[in-house]
């Protein structure tokens, strides 16, 4: 289903591109699996804040998080004939990278890597880059070529082939590479974002894009570009400014449990990012969230609950925009075969991220036109 103009429903045939997301494995559980998650944590620190600290970013360098959590991923296509590869879609960043057959990296060794020999529309550059992560830096070179995503063909476009990943971590990772959807202001090396390029071109009806991540399953998770689908919500949408045009970055008033206000309490900034599993905020905050909702650290430092507790929760209500967004314990206790732990991650960073936990109770929209993003509930 295509849908036109969000506000009247108007449907279209054309101009939308429909792309089904899956879940796949994470690393954390491909690692857990291998029964070395504890040493790899122990070697590699993980800092989901990294990925937007200001500070971090030089030139030709733009910060991105390892998430041990990270699952949902869409395939595209790049050249002629085309090269199938895994990617995150992904609202904190801006660059479309994959790796390449110039990587050499242990993280390489298990992914497809894209050919430019093999590509009769691959066009090279000159200009390099570099992705920070908290355990190394990707590196490489950019180049351009044609990427397909669901019907959508985008001709000359620019994406960066790796030449180097960081450590191990993205061996163990289900996704090949990531295709960035933030602003173009923070791309690596100036490279044009792919949905820059489908506005410029005409290739989508409406200058917006939509996430709809499943809470059931591997599969039906859906990214439209182009439009949005009112099959995979209910309600009225909820449209929420920018507070920067950078990531897609907005206002948290503050966050209540059982009608008090527990967190930011004089307000706070937090990002909307569908490359982030969890919700993050700085450590005091969520620490009095997690108290007032009976989530406890265990003897190995670890926020769990008994999973029979669930039921009995309270909710965790954001008020964004003079709004109540409220996510049950279902969603924000995340449940594995191993027991039920936090769906929250304290940071030593003041920006909040909203990354999947709360974007699988809210269907999100990201409107580049009018620089807002909307939520309404998920179906």
């Amino acid at each position: 289903m295509c849908i036109g103009d969000p506000k009247l429903s108007l449907m279209c045939a054309w101009c939308v591109g429909l792309i089904h997301l899956y879940k796949g494995k994470s690393a954390r559980e491909a690692l857990m699996e291998k029964g070395i998650l504890e040493e790899f944590t122990k070697m590699n620190p993980y800092n989901p804040s990294i990925k937007f600290n200001s500070d971090l970013a030089q030139i030709a360098k733009r910060p991105l998080t390892n998430d041990y959590d990270l699952t949902y991923y869409g395939i595209i296509s790049i050249g002629t004939p085309p090269q199938f590869f895994k990617v995150v879609f992904d609202t904190g960043s801006s660059n479309l990278w994959v790796p390449s057959i110039y990587c050499k990296s242990f993280a390489c060794s298990n992914h497809n890597t894209f050919n430019p020999n093999a590509s009769s529309t691959y066009r090279a550059t000159s200009q390099t880059i570099s992705v920070q992560y908290g355990t190394g830096a990707m590196s490489g070179i950019l180049g351009y070529d044609t990427v397909t995503v669901g019907s959508i063909v985008d001709t000359n476009q620019i994406f960066g082939l790796s030449k180097n990943e960081p450590g191990n971590f993205f061996h163990y990772v289900g996704y090949d590479g990531i295709l960035g959807l933030a602003y173009p202001s923070i791309s690596t090396s100036g490279a044009t974002p792919f949905f820059d390029n489908l506005m410029r071109k005409g290739l989508v009806s409406q200058k917006l894009f939509s996430f709809y991540l499943s809470r059931h399953g591997r599969a039906g998770s859906v990214l439209t570009f182009g439009g949005l689908d009112p099959a995979y919500y209910n309600g009225s949408i909820q449209w929420i400014p920018l507070s920067s045009k950078t990531y897609w970055q907005i206002t948290v008033e503050n966050v209540k449990v059982q009608g008090q206000v527990v967190a930011c309490v004089h307000g706070c900034e937090a990002i909307v990012d569908t490359g982030t599993s969890m919700i993050i905020g700085d450590s005091n905050n969520i620490n009095n969230i997690l108290a007032w909702v009976g989530l406890h650290k265990d003897q190995n430092g670890k926020y769990s609950v008994n999973c029979k507790n669930i039921g009995s929760m309270p909710d965790v209500t954001f008020v964004i925009n003079r709004v109540e967004f409220a996510l049950p314990a279902s969603a924000y206790v995340l449940q594995t075969s191993s027991g039920c732990s936090s769906g929250f991650s304290p940071s030593n960073y003041q920006l909040w991220i909203l990354g999947d936990v709360f974007l699988q109770e809210w269907y999100s929209i990201y409107d580049r036109a009018n620089n807002m993003v909307g939520l309404v509930k998920a179906i």
